[in-house]
Formats: C-alpha cells, sequence, structure tokens
C-alpha cells in the first residue's frame, strides 16, 4: 500500500482496526508525502518528524481494547489550538516558540479517541490579517488557499494529512475548503467548546474540521459528541425540499459562483429535489445593515481579545490588529448594544426560515481562489451563517474558468449538526462530479 497518503480517515480507521497496516506505516507515508510536497505548499508551521513516529509506535502498543474511534488518524491542528507537545504561536512573532503545555479541549477530545495529533498547521497573525503565510493553493501555487485556516486546508487538499482542524470567525473554514476543493463543516456556534484557542470574536468564533469526504465530516462530529434533539430521517429525494438562498450579499458573486450555484439547483432539480429560490425578508435583506453589524459586534470583541498582547508588546502586532484595539471610539456602547440584539432577533428569524426546508443551498466564496498570496479573499458569502450560528458543510462541485476549484455551501437550523451530515451525504453524490 505505498499510497496510503491518498485514504480518507475512515478508511485508515478500518485498515488499522483489522490489522491490514500499522500506525507507524501509515504515519512514515505521510511523512512522505510531506517531504516530498511541503517546500512547496508550505502548510505546516511546525512538524517534527521522529515525534510523530514516536507518538505512532505508542499507539501501534496500545492494547486493541483500550483504543478509540480514531485509533492511528493523523489530524493536523490550526496553530490557533493549545498542544501540550508542540508550540503554539497564533501566527503571530509575539508567540514564536511559546509552549502553552496543555491541549485545547477539542485537541484532547481527538487526543483521547487515539488520533496521532500530526503537527501544526499555518495560519495568518491570530487569524485577523488576510494575508502573512506563504502557503500556496495546491491546485495552483500562484493562487492563495485561503485564510485564515490556510495550512489546514492546504494540507488536506494537498493529501498530507486526512483531517484538519480549523476555526472561523468569518469565513476561515468554508471559504478556504471552497479554494482548495475539499469538504469542510462549520459546526453550529458553541457545539464544540472553543476552549484552548485564541479568541477573536467570541460571539462568530466557531471551531470546525477540513476532510476529504462527508464520512470523515461524520467520523469527528460523532467523537465530538454533536447530537441533534431527533435523530435524522431518511428523506427519499423526491421529498427533499431545498432553498436556494443567494444571501443579500449576491451582488458580489463572481461568474464561478454564479454558475455554479445554478448548476447545483439544476442538478438537484433534475434529481426529483424540489428547488425553490427564497430571498432573506425584506425587513433583514439590506447587506450593508448586516455588514456594519457584523463589523460593530466583532471589532468589538476584538479590542477586548487583543488588548493583552497590545499593551504587552503592541508593536509586534500587524496594522491591523493594532488599529482594531485603538479605534475605540469607532462605535459607542449602545450601537453595540443594539447591533448584538438585532443580530440576535435576525438569527432567529434566518434560523425559523431554514426550518421550513431540508436545507439551504448558499454560495461558499466569491469565486475562485484569488491569483497572490497577498489577498486570502472575502469572506462575504460566510459570515452572515457564522453570525446565524447555522451549521455550514462545503461541497466541493464545481471548477471556475481557470480550472480552480468551487464550491457550495449547505446549511441547516441551529443544533441540526447530524440532519445536515446526512442530507450532504445524499446531495454531495448527486453534484460531486467524480
Amino acid at each position: 500500500m505505498a499510497l496510503l497518503y491518498c485514504l480518507n480517515a475512515t478508511t485508515v480507521v478500518h485498515l488499522i482496526k483489522h490489522d491490514f497496516i500499522t500506525i507507524e506505516e501509515y504515519a512514515r507515508n505521510l511523512l512522505g508525502r510531506i517531504e516530498e510536497r511541503d517546500s512547496t505548499v508550505k502548510a505546516w508551521v511546525y512538524l517534527d518528524p521522529a515525534f510523530v513516529i514516536s507518538q505512532a509506535q505508542a499507539l501501534d502498543r496500545i492494547p486493541r481494547d483500550q483504543r478509540g474511534p480514531l485509533h492511528g488518524v493523523a489530524i493536523g491542528v490550526k496553530d490557533t489550538m493549545n498542544t501540550k507537545d508542540m508550540p503554539t504561536q497564533f501566527g503571530s512573532p509575539m508567540y514564536q516558540g511559546h509552549q502553552p503545555g496543555f491541549d485545547s479541549s477539542a485537541v484532547a477530545i481527538l487526543r483521547a479517541a487515539g488520533a496521532l495529533i500530526f503537527g501544526k498547521t499555518t495560519t495568518t497573525e491570530f487569524t485577523v490579517t488576510n494575508s502573512g503565510p506563504h502557503t500556496i493553493n495546491p491546485h495552483n501555487p500562484h493562487r492563495t488557499p485561503g485564510g485564515s485556516s490556510c495550512g489546514s486546508a492546504a494540507a488536506v487538499a494537498d493529501l498530507q494529512v486526512p483531517v484538519c482542524l480549523g476555526a472561523q470567525t468569518g469565513g476561515s473554514i468554508i471559504r478556504p475548503a471552497s479554494f482548495t476543493g475539499i469538504f469542510a463543516m462549520k459546526p453550529t456556534h458553541n457545539a464544540i467548546s472553543t476552549e484552548g484557542q485564541k479568541t477573536f470574536a467570541p460571539t462568530f468564533d466557531t471551531f470546525g474540521f477540513f476532510a476529504r469526504s462527508i464520512e470523515d465530516l461524520q467520523l469527528l462530529a460523532d467523537v465530538f459528541a454533536i447530537k441533534d434533539d431527533e435523530l435524522p430521517r431518511d428523506v427519499p429525494l423526491k421529498q427533499l425540499s431545498v432553498a436556494l438562498v443567494k444571501t443579500p450579499m449576491w451582488p458580489s458573486a463572481g461568474p464561478g459562483t454564479i454558475a455554479a450555484m445554478k448548476e447545483a439547483a439544476t442538478i438537484l432539480q433534475n434529481s426529483g429535489a424540489q428547488v425553490e429560490e427564497v430571498s432573506f425578508p425584506p425587513e433583514v435583506n439590506d447587506a450593508e445593515a448586516l455588514v456594519r453589524m457584523q463589523n460593530i459586534i466583532t471589532n468589538g470583541e476584538a479590542q477586548a481579545a487583543f488588548l493583552r498582547e497590545y499593551r504587552v508588546d503592541k508593536m509586534n502586532l500587524a496594522p491591523e490588529i493594532r488599529s482594531i484595539v485603538e479605534n475605540t471610539s469607532n462605535y459607542t456602547h449602545k450601537e453595540r448594544l443594539e447591533a448584538f440584539d438585532t443580530y440576535a432577533n435576525i438569527r432567529r428569524t434566518i434560523n425559523n426560515l431554514a426550518e421550513n426546508y431540508s436545507v439551504i443551498l448558499t454560495p461558499s466564496a466569491v469565486d475562485e481562489a484569488p491569483l497572490g498570496l497577498d489577498d486570502m479573499g472575502s469572506a462575504v458569502f460566510n459570515t452572515l451563517w457564522t453570525g446565524f450560528h447555522m451549521p455550514v458543510i462545503n461541497i466541493p462541485a464545481f471548477t471556475g474558468a481557470h480550472g480552480m476549484p468551487i464550491g457550495v455551501s449547505l446549511v441547516a437550523p441551529r443544533f441540526r449538526d447530524q440532519h445536515l451530515l446526512k442530507i450532504s451525504l445524499v446531495l454531495s453524490k448527486l453534484i460531486v462530479k467524480t
């Protein structure tokens, strides 16, 4: 099995469980892929091959009856999440070589499930800046993989590990997944604890993950004990109702995304699903007002999140971060309260809209990944859903004019993550070209 690095996590679990491969053999195969490719892709900010092998050997020695559901699966960790045995540097010169000495909640849960924590993937500075790492898109070295979970998306897309962890305040999971042509899931807000991760805007910050199959997203969702109130049921395709929601941000859509949405809707309709174009209610359909509220909330929370770093060593902070902390007079407390309250009402309105359909179909990104590494793309189609706290899955279904991936997003009501996974498995088989 010379190409173990091509396998998804679900397959690896099966092979290890039935003694077809050892974890050490698997780890060495991945390391070979990384050695061959990472000088180009640059997805890792920390990776110690000798330590990876020692951990793999230790996992191989664990008795079968003590093994967890992810035993031996290699997982990359975005470098904003604490790891007890690796540096956590937040993409910042302030934290070079920083050793937290403990795992974030998510990393600890994965480690307890038997995962092989492989290394730390690149990120932009504190996830705020829209450029920084030299990580490239594996499909084209002249294009960005997207930010800020750039290393995680690139590592999965380039077959260096099957699964990576990410976090999203605006669109840092779904957008990179669209740009690099992989699956990704942003669960319901707070369905998975973000303890042990650097915060940006807690009202929006959401943990999530990248993979190359829906089955692998399901595997991780189950490990993190994500459950719906009711078990999701099988729904015949002809009874599936799909709301095509372009969102008030639709004027930003490029030709690739316009074509992808149209083609996805056509495929689903021709397959028997009921597809209906649905607009946001008039009272929540003002794009400028929505963006303003998002900025008031996220920037206000970021001022508190980065005050420590600013006070300790502000000259080592990116200008964008310094500006957020210094511009305390941009919004009044009254404006912040109004933004919080209004957005909470909109969140309820859109969630209620979603409950009338099996799933929402909506854009994942403006278009293909932009040229160059200094612009990691816009989160304009993602921040809404992040702030609405609704689960989102990117389906890597289409390509644009330059042959680069373009995804579409499936969205469900809050805490209907398992339902979304089940629907996504069915619909992705229809629209993903093999």
